[in-house]
């Protein structure tokens, strides 16, 4: 019963969690991300928002970027806070700009990828990535400089 009101964690478990987190948005968002890439492929007329004003064709290949893109490097844990960052800003212009008139229901799922990404951006990758490999597996340098005083 105590561990249920404890407020610490197992670190390789939450390293294996952040795994399954970014495996999983990643797919999830790639399933919105792959049919816009295939549009954008197939040529024609692009039918998109323009929610920030900067056209439609460069919307529409900026929510690509963020969603396919960004949406690999997440899986991977490559640059995962940048793609977290950039996936964190197409969320909120969805939510908050595109569907800002919508009733909550059509806002929610923006929402929703929106406090993953925060997570992703807050907490990183993780051990299982490749950030993790490129650098050099340290969450942080407090335990160096803690040893060096």
């Amino acid at each position: 019963m105590k561990q249920l009101f404890s407020t610490s964690y197992n670190r390789s478990l939450a390293d294996i969690w952040l795994l399954l987190l970014r495996l999983c948005v990643a797919g999830f968002m790639l399933t919105h991300g792959i049919p816009k890439l295939q549009k954008l492929l197939a040529g024609g007329e692009i039918q998109f928002g323009d929610p920030i004003g900067i056209g439609v064709t460069a919307s529409f290949i900026l929510i690509i970027f963020a969603e396919v893109v960004c949406s690999v490097l997440i899986a991977l844990g490559l640059a995962t806070r940048f793609a977290s960052l950039s996936l964190a800003i197409a969320m909120s212009v969805a939510a908050f700009v595109q569907h800002a008139d919508d009733p909550f229901s059509r806002k929610e799922p923006a929402l929703l990828y929106l406090l993953i990404y925060i997570t992703l951006l807050v907490f990183g990758a993780g051990r299982y990535s490749l950030d993790a490999k490129i650098g050099g597996g340290k969450s942080t340098g407090k335990k160096k400089a803690a040893k060096g005083r």
